[in-house]
């Protein structure tokens, strides 16, 4: 077995991962902060954007009727209120007044409704999400500030869908030119060098996010040796590190570490040979040890999942899980019964950014070898693997990660058979009703149960095996606060303060 000295890169996906460094610097303009991404922004117009760390620069530009703190609970954005219909099928937002574009009109209740029919579908266009085209029956307007969301059935995690980013009405430059209301303006996209953003001083959404921090470039890094000589020069002030490295920086730095909600899996393609055979998948995972890869990869720094959810939401997480624990004669014996005594070989197709996730391939190439499997790694652009992989489903077995939600159907809705992005191809009509019943009640009790259910059918049917949720660490300056993890991929600008 080798040991694999990782990266440590955040995904996404994303699905998708971010990681960062910062730098401060006085200048004319005033204080510039540089933060490196750990991949190519896929698409800077959000209703077009999948991936996490895309979106996690994007929610300073744009913010949603609601937004989110550090525990991942609600608060007023956009929105100062809301309601619920008794029925639990209208929901009902009061927009702030005063709100302003970056372009300085006014947000209204029009661009709400553009926003949410635009991605349902509701305009006349195909929808751009399958989730709210799935669930948004229409949109309605009372008066200028008030605008209510109408739902076709119950949807127990629809909250979630009201932090989704609002587009200017009628608006077709996001993509080049993003306008939306939140504490930073969009100033250029360099592609594979930076993305620049400067202070809004028109902000007036959130008091508590009011930014401090004058311009902010997002470079385009993904060496994490570079963000190592970056800190120790004194050019960077904030850098996500790996764990391994937190002793060469000498104490001269504060280090902030936790969980991050997000699940690193090997993802298996359901539908083609030999792993639409039940019992291949189940032999790949009793070929597993979860924990020698958190070991080897992550240093230590993560924490084992044996669900699609990470244990991070902690209500929801099944913790009486009947899971496979490796063992190679069982993985043998599921192989000679499915056809293949003498094993096979099979490709995992890896984006070639995230580091992490490559060792990680090493790491499982080397554990499948004991039993006769033969895991071929084919490295891909971070946008190959977005068009081959999670859209047209042009592969066999993939490693990434799925970076945090705020509703426990926003993760384990993915392998239902209709959703659009299930690149999985894992359809069981058992399934898709546990799904279905966990968002029809709004009781957190009676949810739990089908989502328990839920995530033991995943493991029973091996529909892809689930490794950890890898620890985020960050090196911060010790003249820089206000750094927060969230339990979405988020860097939020606005609280961050430079202290004497």
């Amino acid at each position: 077995m080798k040991t694999v000295k990782s990266l440590f890169v955040l995904l996404l996906a994303g699905i998708i991962v971010l990681t960062a460094a910062f730098s401060v610097a006085a200048q004319d303009e005033g204080t510039t902060v540089r933060i490196a991404l750990g991949s190519e922004p896929d698409n800077l117009d959000p209703m077009l954007s999948a991936a996490t760390d895309t979106s996690s620069v994007m929610m300073n530009v744009f913010e949603g009727l609601l937004a989110f703190n550090q525990k991942g609970e609600f608060m007023p954005g956009l929105a100062e209120s809301y309601t619920i219909s008794d029925d639990e099928l209208t929901y009902t937002f009061t927009l702030r007044e005063g709100v302003l574009f970056h372009n300085g009109d006014p947000l209204t209740v029009n661009d709400v409704v553009y926003t949410y029919e635009k991605l349902a579908g509701l305009s006349g266009g195909e929808p751009l999400s399958s989730t709210l085209a799935a669930v948004l029956d229409h949109v309605e307007t009372a008066d200028e500030k008030t605008v209510s969301l109408v739902l076709k059935q119950k949807d127990a995690g629809f909250l979630s869908k009201a932090i989704i980013s609002i587009s200017k009405e009628g608006y077709a430059d996001n993509a080049t030119h993003p306008i939306g209301t939140g504490p930073y303006k969009f100033v250029e996209y360099i592609p594979g060098q930076k993305v620049v953003l400067e202070k809004n001083e028109a902000y007036s959404t959130l008091a508590e996010r009011t930014p401090d921090i004058d311009r902010v470039e997002f470079i385009v890094m993904t060496d994490e040796n570079a963000r190592l000589m970056g800190l120790k020069s004194g050019s960077l002030d904030i850098a996500g590190i790996g764990s391994e490295n937190i002793e060469a920086l000498g104490g001269e730095f504060n280090i902030l570490e936790g969980p991050q909600n997000m699940v690193q899996i090997l993802g298996l393609n359901n539908l083609v040979e030999p792993l639409n055979d039940l019992r291949v998948r189940q032999a790949i995972a009793y070929a597993v040890d979860k924990d020698e890869i958190i070991d080897a990869v992550a240093n230590g720094s993560g924490t084992r999942v044996d669900s699609f959810l990470s244990p991070s939401m902690a209500y929801y997480y099944n913790n009486n899980l009947n899971v496979y624990e490796q063992d190679f004669e069982k993985s043998k014996e599921l192989l000679a019964e499915a056809g293949y005594p003498d094993g096979f070989t099979i490709t995992v197709t890896i984006p070639s950014n995230y580091q992490f996730h490559v060792d990680t391939g090493q790491v499982l190439k080397d554990q499948l070898a004991n039993v006769g499997i033969n895991l071929e790694i084919q490295l891909v652009e971070w946008a190959q693997w977005l068009e081959g992989v999670y859209t047209n489903r042009d592969y066999e077995t993939t490693i990434i990660g799925h970076s945090g939600k705020l509703d426990p159907n926003d993760f384990l809705n993915r392998f239902e058979s209709n959703y659009g992005r299930n690149y999985f191809n894992f359809s069981n009509s058992d399934y898709d009703k546990l799904i279905a019943d966990g968002i029809s009640t709004s009781k957190p009790e009676e949810r739990k149960v089908f989502y328990d259910e839920a995530q033991q059918f995943l493991i029973d049917q091996a529909a892809s095996i689930y490794i950890m949720d890898p620890s985020l660490v960050f090196a911060v300056a010790k003249n820089i606060e206000g750094l927060e993890i969230y339990p979405v991929t988020y860097f939020n600008l606005g609280e961050l303060r430079i202290i004497d």
